[in-house]
């Protein structure tokens, strides 16, 4: 890294709640927050908002006429952007926005699709309340942000390709901060059906739905949740620095099929080793795992892993068993453990997972992962 990137704030909106000491008081909780819910006409293990979080949702919408069409993709966003900018201290309004989503606006496009096929119209905001670039644009517009805002969709790693894309543009200096992130609200009927389809889906109800990094399940057991997180960007040392941005990765897999991985997960490997540069693979302390709940996905990033570390394999873990899968936002809900676990100094594990290696005695260096369909994986290396 030519300079030196900190992240100076992260905020978020997950079923964790909407502030640090809510979060961390859950992830110290070891039940799952995955519960049954009714979407549409069916019932699904899903993680969704508190119905205090939904009341925030809900006066957010309620507090601007421009506001009431929106989709909660982009609400979540607004309120996790707002908590972010806050945290950060950030005043001058001069930074830049990238923030993705894997599904986007997929609560109104449903809903405007099916008042189309019914009445053969659509209402007038159709378009540009459902266009990709919604989100960032409606955060940007809601900070009265002055810079670029710019929004993409690759899948799962959406939200860690956002914060790739804010260090080139800090590491170019065209920009000295940068908010990234990823926002989602995927639990729709339409949404659910598709999962289900590729047989993906958890079928069981019991304490732990999502059997993220369990290595004894026999079937496939991915979970959906919903929520945002937004995080601030800084060139150099900061005093009010969370942790540091010590190495970025990427690459992306060669495809058999849609959604195909190899074995030993390529993808992660190179952008793992890319990621530490360097770096002594004994010197990182955990990895929070992108680890989906599906039984090739988990296998293939801890072959990946053992391949990479060898004998110097850190602590492992994943947050997917206690929120299920906020596909573009997953990433950064999971950079949001580690900055926690590194300022706590307290690893948070998997309840059903027994971890045979030794516990780190400080947590100074986490590895981020995610992966998205198509095969783009994205690691980071985080140091406090």
């Amino acid at each position: 890294m030519k300079n030196k990137i900190a992240i100076t704030a992260l905020a978020s909106v997950s079923p964790l709640g909407d502030s640090p000491e809510s979060v961390w008081k859950e992830y110290l909780r070891p039940e799952s927050l995955i519960k049954e819910t009714k979407i549409g006409e069916q019932s699904f293990p899903v993680s969704v908002l508190s119905a205090a979080l939904l009341a925030k949702i809900e006066a957010l919408r309620s507090s601007d006429i421009k506001y009431k069409a929106l989709d909660n993709s982009v609400l979540y966003a607004l309120l996790a952007s707002r908590n972010a900018v806050a945290m950060a201290g950030w005043k001058d309004h001069v930074f830049g926005v990238n923030i993705g989503s894997s599904r986007g606006a997929t609560q109104l496009f449903e809903k405007h699709h099916k008042e189309f096929l019914e009445t053969g119209r659509t209402q007038t905001l159709t378009s540009p309340t459902t266009t990709l670039g919604n989100i960032s644009s409606w955060v940007a517009n809601d900070l009265r942000s002055v810079g670029p805002d710019i929004s993409h969709s690759i899948t799962c790693s959406t939200a860690l390709h956002a914060l790739l894309n804010g260090v080139a543009w800090l590491q170019s200096g065209m920009a000295d901060k940068f908010l990234v992130g990823g926002s989602e609200a995927p639990l729709t009927p339409f949404t659910m059906a598709q999962m289900k389809a590729l047989k993906i889906y958890a079928t069981t109800t019991d304490a732990f739905p999502c059997k993220a990094l369990d290595p004894d399940k026999k079937s496939n057991t991915m979970v959906l949740g919903e929520g945002a997180a937004i995080a601030c960007l800084e060139t150099g040392e900061r005093a009010n620095a969370l942790a540091y941005v010590e190495g970025i990765g990427y690459a992306t897999e060669v495809l058999k099929h849609n959604i195909s991985i190899s074995s030993d997960a390529d993808c992660f490997q190179k952008s793992m080793k890319m990621a530490l540069n360097g770096v002594p693979p004994e010197s990182v302390d955990v990895i929070v795992m992108h680890a989906p709940g599906t039984i090739k996905g988990d296998t293939s990033e801890l072959n990946a892993i053992a391949k990479v570390f060898g004998d110097a394999k850190p602590l492992l873990t994943t947050n997917k068993w206690k929120i299920g899968h906020t596909f573009g936002s997953s990433g950064i809900l999971s950079v949001e453990l580690a900055l926690l676990m590194m300022e706590k100094q307290q690893f948070i594990g998997v309840p059903y997972v027994h971890e045979p290696y030794t516990r780190a005695a400080k947590i100074r260096k986490v590895l981020v992962n995610a992966v998205g369909f198509g095969g783009n994986a994205v690691s980071v290396l985080l140091s406090k």
